[in-house]
């Protein structure tokens, strides 16, 4: 899992935050995973760290996910893909897949979007991307002049890494969707890579 907790994460459109509500999507999908599935958590704002490493152990993950708080940071959207995108090649002969939740607005890192969405390509793995974000700007607080700033939705950028590498876009409007969209993820997944399984 690849979580977005730059500042724009503080954004209100969902309840309390676009943050939190990512997380208690996200505890969702951990939930749904067999025993012998390994997850990580990786988070990203003006750079990329690990939250939780990979694991079986899915109560250790969750306790890790919910201890992710808030940043003020930028986006390194393509930063924190590749530290998921490292993580999980880490293991051999395995069915590898990245979930990435953000509103796509890249502003900040060292790798490109695009980069990270082609070493996922070259490497086998599919990336789901799952847009969280109103349509339109939302406000998140003021600048030290007193001007607005806002949250924004790229979601040409997250189809893109999902289209590149195999995976799905999934459009997010709210907590409620974000949370639905998490209890299909994992059956979409599974249709997604079982294919390229018989073809291996």
């Amino acid at each position: 899992l690849v979580i977005d907790d730059s500042g724009s994460m503080q954004a209100a459109d969902y309840q309390p935050t676009r943050l939190e509500a990512a997380k208690n999507a996200a505890a969702i999908l951990i939930a749904q995973l067999s025993e012998g599935d390994l997850v990580g958590i990786v988070v990203f704002e003006s750079g990329a760290s690990t939250a939780a490493y990979l694991s079986p152990d899915k109560e250790h993950v969750m306790r890790r996910l919910y201890a992710i708080g808030p940043k003020t940071g930028q986006t390194a959207l393509g930063d924190g893909l590749t530290l998921a995108v490292e993580m999980a090649d880490s293991i051999p002969n395995a069915r590898k897949m990245v979930v990435l939740l953000s509103d796509g607005v890249s502003n900040a890192g060292v790798v490109r979007p695009a980069d990270a969405a082609r070493f996922a390509e070259e490497r086998g793995i599919s990336v789901f991307t799952v847009g969280l974000g109103s349509k339109g700007p939302v406000v998140i607080g003021t600048d030290s002049f007193g001007n607005p700033q806002y949250a924004e939705l790229d979601e040409d950028t997250l189809r893109d890494i999902a289209a590149d590498t195999g995976g799905k876009y999934f459009t997010s409007v709210d907590e409620t969707t974000l949370s639905a969209i998490y209890q299909g993820l994992s059956k979409e997944i599974v249709h997604v890579i079982s294919p390229a399984l018989l073809r291996s």
